[in-house]
């Protein structure tokens, strides 16, 4: 395998992994500044109440988009790596 070839794979890889932690990372963002709002509001300063709905809402993104994640992972092996395992 030549090197822009490597490169090609590498590139695609970590194309598909941003493209798949985008909808975790951003349901994160969006609910911790949510909170981060409530709190300066309410003058509230309670650690739990920052973590639990946080990871709620992370484990729900991620739970939906489980399916979506694997036919990415899936389509990339296919596509990806296993021609190019094969055609060598």
């Amino acid at each position: 395998m030549s090197e822009g070839a490597l490169l090609d794979v590498l590139r695609e890889g970590l194309w598909m992994a941003l493209t798949m932690a985008a909808p975790v990372l951003g349901v994160a963002l969006v609910v911790g500044l949510a909170i981060g709002l409530f709190q300066a509001l309410t003058s509230v300063q309670e650690m739990t109440l920052t973590f639990v709905p946080k990871l709620a809402a992370i484990v729900a993104v991620f739970w939906f988009s489980m399916s979506y994640s694997g036919g990415l992972l899936v389509n990339f092996f296919n596509t990806e790596i296993l021609t190019r395992i094969a055609g060598q």
